[in-house]
């Protein structure tokens, strides 16, 4: 892998990092509340296990992103930014919000571009 290609899959690997910290650790306090536009304090906690459980979700995307690096495995590689672009595209359509297009799927789309020239 290139520099730019290393970079990018680092990128998506970090971004995703930082959504999992959210889900799992964030979810009820004022930071994740207000990331994911949730109802209120109580409907946070009533949903914190399945919060919870889309982070577990996220850090397998997470390790193997990490995977791909280590093992400098391409194929790896688009799996994993390809999973992410997926479930970025579902995300906003699904929510209705396009920031998610903007954090998950644009940044796969680029590191999958990057890795196939």
């Amino acid at each position: 892998m290139t520099y730019v290609q290393i970079i990018l899959v680092g990128l998506v690997a970090i971004i995703h990092i930082y959504i999992v910290y959210i889900e799992m650790a964030l979810w009820t306090k004022p930071k994740g509340i207000k990331t994911f536009g949730l109802k209120s304090k109580e409907f946070a906690e009533e949903t914190k296990v399945l919060a919870a459980n889309q982070g577990l979700y996220n850090g397998f995307l997470v390790a193997g992103l990490i995977w791909s690096l280590v093992a400098v495995k391409t194929d790896v590689a688009l799996f994993f930014l390809g999973c992410v672009f997926v479930a970025g595209l579902y995300g906003a359509y699904s929510t209705k919000k396009k920031s998610i297009l903007y954090i998950q799927s644009i940044p796969a789309a680029l590191g999958i571009i990057f890795l196939l020239i």
